[in-house]
């Protein structure tokens, strides 16, 4: 387990180990998302080829949002797919990351939206949601749920808050199941992108070693359904999204 206390992100010596393992593994990821905020967006658009908006528009297409809902992205980042939710029904989407320094982009961001159509923003805790039980009906998250301390206790507090029949979207990365992709999609994660996407953010952090070792780690989509299972979520679809890199996993919460 990584030993050092310190929010300074992720040391090479660090990811050796299973980085969900760390015991101060919130503070080393708001550290580094602190860090690479200012250019989180200018990486996302060109190491994703330009697919991460088209991933989150899927997202808001599977969501299917109806003309009551309330809607929350939780781990919002810099309000992308906040922005994209709330153009399906102004007034009722909220987007909450523990990383001011993202929301602060994100509410720049915001300003330029017609107000009929701009969504709001506040830091909160996804192991900690200041919401009312029963509050909402849709939520996403979006490369967001590996980077919680604890994912289980951050999927039940969504099961708390989602009413009886509510949706849950996660959008993470996974690892494709051609060998051919695998590999070259390993080369392009763990060799290129920390070296260009470190450069470009002037990443103190780590954040973009930090990325691969992460996914790596982390719970595949089956697993990731039967965590959901756990709290009483049941996974209606899980779509992998070009060539297997990422994957939306779209639960409800079931009424008993």
């Amino acid at each position: 387990m990584p030993k050092s206390q310190h929010a300074t992100g992720w040391s090479a010596e660090d990811l050796r180990e299973d980085p969900h393992t760390a015991v101060d593994k919130a503070a080393r990821v708001e550290a580094m998302f602190t860090d690479i905020a200012p250019r989180y967006d200018l990486n996302n658009r060109l190491h994703s080829m330009w697919r991460d908006q088209a991933w989150r528009k899927r997202a808001v297409e599977m969501a299917k949002i109806l003309p009551n809902d309330h809607v929350l992205d939780m781990a919002c980042g810099t309000g992308d797919l906040t922005a994209m939710l709330a153009q399906e029904h102004p007034a009722r989407t909220l987007g909450i990351d523990y990383t001011e320094a993202m929301l602060e982009i994100a509410r720049r961001k915001a300003a330029g939206i017609p107000i009929k159509h701009r969504p709001t923003y506040q830091k909160g805790d996804a192991m900690d949601i200041e919401l009312e039980d029963l509050s909402m009906d849709v939520i996403t998250i979006a490369f967001g749920i590996r980077n919680v301390a604890e994912p289980e206790r951050a999927v039940a507090e969504f099961a708390r808050i989602l009413r009886p029949g509510g949706r849950l979207l996660i959008l993470e990365f996974s690892t494709p199941s051609n060998p051919l992709i695998r590999m070259m999609n390993t080369l392009y994660t763990r060799h290129l992108m920390p070296l260009t996407a470190g450069l470009i953010a002037g990443d103190r952090s780590g954040a973009y070693r930090y990325l691969p070792r992460s996914i790596s780690t982390f719970a595949d989509p089956s697993a990731l359904s039967a965590m959901l299972e756990r709290h009483g979520f049941e996974t209606m679809e899980q779509r992998r999204l070009t060539l297997g890199l990422c994957t939306i996993t779209h639960a409800r919460l079931t009424d008993s």
